[in-house]
């Protein structure tokens, strides 16, 4: 089983590891189910992991993760949805707590980006959005945390969200997805891109001009600027400092999603990055 390469500070992956689908297909014919994991976390830099946002894992969880990937991997984590998926967000803290406390710091170095999605019906309120993000732990058990908000309804289109997310440094997820509000403006120190747009009759799920746009927006993004021709609410921040890069195959064609994401990495390695 060879390691697939994977360039600097660019993490292309996919959401989990258990999808009949990809067997005999993106894992070899015959591969045992309980290796899934192994195979694929030498595959990607990458992988995110949703099981969290529907139930809280135990620590041996994360520890047995943790142990199956290779280093230099990451696993990023939905946060519980009991966290987001509420009228008031500024009464989570107990909820924060409790997920950020199950056990990730297991993961130690293998622990990449806490995603928390708010509801479709959730609206952009600042206040309680402020309260929310001031509340987010900046560490567990000695293991540092890096926060990104997944905002699902159209009234965070606006400057004003923008603003109080670049004031707090927190990422915003870009969604490309024509379901869900699509903006790609740069608010935290790395950028979570989640690519919902698959289709099941491409050999690599998206075309090929397509990959070529992504890898080239991943280069930007990684080496402190914003990529054009993407959809902002307001105007690109300054070029700065590079930048960790985080990039999903997610949702849409789900079984074309690790062609889609190996084809990309193909490309960032012959851009010698």
């Amino acid at each position: 089983m060879n390691e697939v390469r994977q360039p600097s500070r660019i993490r292309v992956g996919v959401g989990g590891w258990v999808f009949e689908p990809w067997r005999n297909n993106f894992y070899p014919a015959g591969w045992p189910h309980a290796r899934e994991l192994e195979f694929a976390s030498r595959q990607f830099g990458v992988i995110e992991i949703n099981g969290t946002f529907y139930h809280l894992q135990k620590p041996a969880t994360y520890a047995r993760w943790a142990a199956e990937a290779p280093e230099g991997f990451k696993f990023s984590l939905k946060a519980s949805r009991f966290c987001t998926y509420r009228r008031v967000l500024a009464e989570a803290a107990e909820s924060v707590q409790r997920f950020s406390g199950s056990g990730i710091a297991e993961l130690g170095l293998k622990l990449g980006p806490i995603v928390w999605q708010f509801a479709p019906t959730k609206r952009f309120e600042p206040d309680d959005l402020g309260a929310f993000i001031d509340m987010l732990p900046q560490q567990v058990d000695g293991v540092p945390l890096q926060h990104a908000l997944e905002v699902r309804h159209e009234s965070f289109k606006c400057a004003e969200y923008v603003e109080l997310a670049r004031g707090r440094a927190i990422t915003t997820v870009f969604t490309d997805s024509p379901d869900y509000p699509s903006f790609a403006d740069i608010s935290g120190s790395f950028v979570y891109a989640r690519i919902m747009r698959t289709e099941s009759q491409l050999a690599d799920g998206c075309t090929p001009e397509a990959l070529d746009q992504l890898a080239a927006c991943s280069l930007s993004w990684r080496n402190g600027d914003e990529p054009a021709g993407l959809p902002r609410l307001g105007a690109a921040s300054s070029a700065g400092a590079s930048r960790d890069v985080y990039l999903f195959f997610i949702s849409a064609a789900k079984e074309k999603a690790p062609a889609a994401a190996l084809a990309l990495q193909v490309r960032l390695a012959r851009l010698d990055i």
